[in-house]
C-alpha cells in the first residue's frame, strides 16, 4: 500500500530542499528552496523515532560525505545512501550503516546502458540484491521518460519501457525514480508517469517530485493502485513547506 517515503538531501555538506533541475555545475543556477539548520543526524534520528522505514540519504555532488555517514551511523540499517556509489564502494557505505545503496550514474558510462557495471555492483554487494537499489530518476521526453544522471543534467538514451525494467528488475529490490521536470517545485506530481511506472514495475517503487500535500498522497495511491510509495521534500514543514506536515505523513502511514 502507497507510503510516505522520508529523505534528507544533502548539498555542500547541509541538508538542503533544491529544484532538481537547477542543479548545475554552475553555482548561480541553484535554486534552493530551504536549507536546514539541523544536521543529517537531526534526520535520520526522527525518521527512526516514527519508524519510516525505507528513506533515502541523497549526495548532491561532492562534500556530503561525511554528513552521509553522521546519518547513516545515527540509524544503522534504517536509510538507504545515493550519490556517487560505484562497484568500489557499495560495500563500504553497506558498512557504513545503510540499509541499501542506491546506484545511477556508475551504470551510465558515456549516457549508455551498462549491465557489466550493474553486474559488478552486485557482486561487490555479495550477489544481495536486496542490498541494491536503481534510480531512474529521470525527464520527460517526446515520447515518454529518459534516464537522467549527473545531478540530472545528462540525459541518457536509456527509456523508462517496460523492456528496460524487466532487464533491470532480476539486479535490484527497488526502484527510486526523481522526476526531475517537477522536482522541488511543488507543483503537483507528474501522474502520467506514476501511472507508467505502476503498469510496467513488479518490485517496489518509490517515486519522488512534485508531491505537495496528503491529497497527493493520495492521488499516487489510486494511480498505482497502492503500489508506489510518494516522498515529500519541499512541502513538508520540516523542511521548510507549508503543504503538508511530518505529522500528518506519519499518520497516513499508520493508517495504511
Amino acid at each position: 500500500m502507497t507510503k510516505f517515503r522520508p529523505c534528507i538531501d544533502l548539498h555542500a555538506g547541509h541538508v538542503k530542499q533544491i529544484v532538481g533541475g537547477s542543479l548545475t555545475t554552475t553555482a548561480t543556477d541553484l535554486q534552493t528552496n530551504f536549507t536546514s539548520e539541523h544536521p543529517a543526524s537531526f534526520y535520520a534520528s526522527l525518521y527512526q523515532k516514527h519508524n519510516l522505514t525505507g528513506g533515502h540519504v541523497i549526495k548532491l555532488g561532492p562534500g556530503n560525505d561525511e554528513a552521509a555517514r553522521e546519518a547513516l551511523s545515527t540509524w544503522r540499517d534504517g536509510l538507504q545512501v545515493g550519490g556517487g556509489i560505484t562497484n568500489a564502494n557499495a560495500k563500504e557505505w553497506i558498512e557504513a550503516g545503510a540499509e541499501k545503496v542506491i546506484i545511477t550514474s556508475f551504470l551510465f558510462p558515456d549516457g549508455k546502458f551498462s549491465l557489466p557495471r550493474l553486474e559488478s555492483v552486485l557482486t561487490a554487494l555479495g550477489g544481495d540484491k536486496t542490498r541494491l537499489v536503481i534510480d531512474l530518476s529521470c525527464r520527460k521526453v517526446a515520447d515518454g521518460w529518459m534516464v537522467a544522471m549527473d545531478r540530472w543534467q545528462s540525459v541518457t538514451g536509456f527509456g523508462i519501457t517496460q523492456e528496460n525494467i524487466k532487464l533491470l528488475e532480476p539486479y535490484c529490490s527497488e526502484f527510486l525514480i526523481h522526476a526531475a521536470d517537477v522536482e522541488g517545485k511543488q507543483a503537483g506530481i507528474d501522474e502520467a508517469l506514476v501511472s507508467h511506472l505502476a503498469a510496467i514495475c513488479s518490485i517496489p517503487v518509490t517515486y519522488a517530485g512534485g508531491g505537495r500535500n496528503l491529497e497527493d498522497l493520495e492521488l499516487v495511491k489510486r494511480l498505482s493502485n497502492g503500489k508506489i510509495d510518494l516522498t515529500i521534500g519541499s512541502a513538508l514543514d520540516i523542511f521548510g513547506g507549508k503543504g503538508v506536515t511530518f505529522q500528518e505523513c506519519c499518520k497516513w502511514n499508520e493508517e495504511q
